[in-house]
């Protein structure tokens, strides 16, 4: 039987959660996620997890944040004078909004704190700081 290794295009379905249960992603209900072993596009944890799987083979692991989206980064909190909100935009914490990095491209941010003088953004990734348990089954391989 075939073996998932290093540079296989995989299909797996997964349904990942937080230590309290929450389900954050799932794969039920629509196309198993396509990825290729080892090309770094997936956490590391989770590639490492799909390593060695055989087709229909189920398995449910326990990724450390080391592993997934790292920690919170406290250079990641960025503190913005109110005078540099755009007018149109009405900061609440919780609030979803997004920047721009230097290369133009879009990185989302959540406000974590608002008062008259500033407010904090947190550009770290949502799971950042979490470690997140996935239920796995390798659907196929090629």
């Amino acid at each position: 039987m075939a073996v998932a290794s290093k540079g296989n295009a995989v299909k797996v379905h997964y349904t990942g959660r937080l230590e309290d249960g929450t389900v954050f992603d799932s794969s039920a209900n629509r196309e198993p996620l396509q990825f290729v072993l080892g090309d770094g596009n997936m956490i590391k944890g989770f590639d490492a997890a799909v390593h060695g799987m055989q087709i229909g083979e189920e398995k449910s692991v326990t990724i450390p944040c080391a592993e997934a989206y790292g920690e919170k980064r406290e250079d990641m909190m960025l503190d913005i004078p109110m005078e540099q909100v755009p007018p149109h935009i009405k900061p609440e914490v919780g609030m979803e909004l997004s920047l721009q990095n230097q290369a133009g491209q879009p990185v989302p941010v959540k406000v974590t704190y608002v008062d008259e003088a500033k407010i904090t953004l947190d550009a770290n990734h949502p799971l950042a700081g979490k470690d997140l348990i996935f239920d796995i089954t390798l659907v196929e391989i090629s």
